[in-house]
């Protein structure tokens, strides 16, 4: 099936809000309900009916729009952290994409905790938990690997490092579905103005919606 460039908007802000959780957890230990939720959400859907879907309601990777466009404009600012991961994420998933052991281990984890999702809060520290766990055997073995950088503090403290560790899981997810839908680094590079104007076209929509 064809993909929109909203379609790649979508998963690309949801790369950006992974990323943008991990660094408020990291540097001021925690990070926004609202923006977090989708992103944990997105970890459990196997058969979303459209790629918006797999982050929940419409409007749900707002807050990944805004960082791309921040990103795009300088407007408040561009935070190269946020960018330097997501493209750390981006050559993650390529790599993973080559090891078919690590998916089969991933998906048999994704769905242990789809089961789980009965007894537990989509954010409870369980979830987050066996989420956490799932990365750790799995994404952390990779190269490159990522070093987040936050407030030692914040992140020594375990229920943190489950949900940073959770959140990048997201943020591999995020990027396989944006090169499902055709995504790519050439395509940032090259079509930046069009990214620019599905993320702002992607926010108004979500704003008028009743």
């Amino acid at each position: 099936m064809a993909h929109t460039d909203l379609d790649r908007v979508v998963a690309l802000a949801g790369i950006y809000q992974a990323v943008n959780c991990v660094t408020r957890v990291a540097r001021h230990g925690s990070a926004d309900v609202e923006a977090m939720e989708p992103c944990i959400y997105s970890l459990l859907q196997v058969d979303a009916d459209d790629v918006e879907a797999v982050f929940g309601p419409p409007g749900a990777v707002a807050n990944g729009a805004r960082q791309i466009i921040a990103q795009l404009t300088g407007k408040p600012e561009r935070n190269l952290e946020l960018t330097r991961y997501v493209v750390l994420l981006m050559k993650l998933e390529r790599t993973l994409a080559r090891r078919a052991d690590l998916l089969a281990r991933i998906r048999e984890g994704i769905v242990s905790a789809q089961l789980s999702q009965e007894q537990s809060a989509l954010l409870g520290p369980d979830m987050l938990a066996q989420l956490a766990e799932i990365y750790s055997a799995t994404i952390s073995h990779l190269e490159p690997r990522i070093i987040v950088r936050g407030d030692p503090l914040h992140l020594r403290n375990p229920d943190n490092q489950n949900q940073v560790r959770a959140l990048l899981l997201a943020g591999i997810r995020a990027a396989m579905l944006w090169r499902q839908v055709g995504g790519g680094r050439w395509h940032i590079l090259f079509r930046s103005k069009q990214i620019l104007a599905d993320a702002r076209r992607y926010l108004e929509r979500a704003a008028n919606r009743p």
